[in-house]
């Protein structure tokens, strides 16, 4: 993913409350259910460990705030397992985590930015440098905003994902 946040805005203009822990968490529950878990707070704790282990980026960050990484500081996961245990609605169980640590719910997952549809020359250098930064790549002769924006758009084959073409 890329670092462009700031690029694009969200369906209706707000911001997503937790969205990373209602993402996160929702998805654990429906893996629980699916797998006919007995929904005890050991087995919920144990499962939540386990999916915490192949968490990747800002879903990490969550599952080290809530103590379910080794290298966690503190450990509130049962503030996780009891409610889920009760069958308590994962929004509910967000709202009551952002009570105990506001962290969680500042956790947003980074947006990608489809270049087709935004016109480069309108956005800010800093910007700019950022969608460069997120490829790993720099531009050390630009002077000129315009030559950030024709870099970008001679990169973007090599870093973006192709689309799928079928010839008729």
């Amino acid at each position: 993913m890329n670092l462009a946040g700031c690029f694009l805005q969200r369906a209706g203009g707000a911001e997503a409350q937790c969205e990373v822990c209602q993402h996160f968490l929702g998805r654990f529950y429906s893996h629980l259910k699916e797998k006919h878990s007995d929904f005890s707070v050991a087995s919920i704790e144990n499962e939540l460990v386990k999916s915490c282990t192949e968490a990747k980026g800002k879903e990490n960050r969550l599952c080290y705030y809530i103590g379910a990484t080794s290298d966690a500081a503190t450990k509130i996961i049962s503030e996780v397992s009891r409610p889920m245990s009760a069958h308590i609605p994962v929004p509910k169980i967000c709202e009551k985590l952002k009570k105990i640590d506001n962290q969680i719910c500042e956790l947003k997952f980074e947006r990608t930015l489809d270049l087709t549809s935004v016109d480069l020359s309108k956005m800010r250098v800093a910007e700019l440098k950022k969608i460069l930064d997120s490829w790993g790549e720099v531009c050390r002769a630009c002077i000129e905003k315009t030559d950030l924006v024709n870099l970008i758009k001679e990169l973007a084959p090599k870093h973006t994902a192709p689309t799928s073409r079928t010839d008729l």
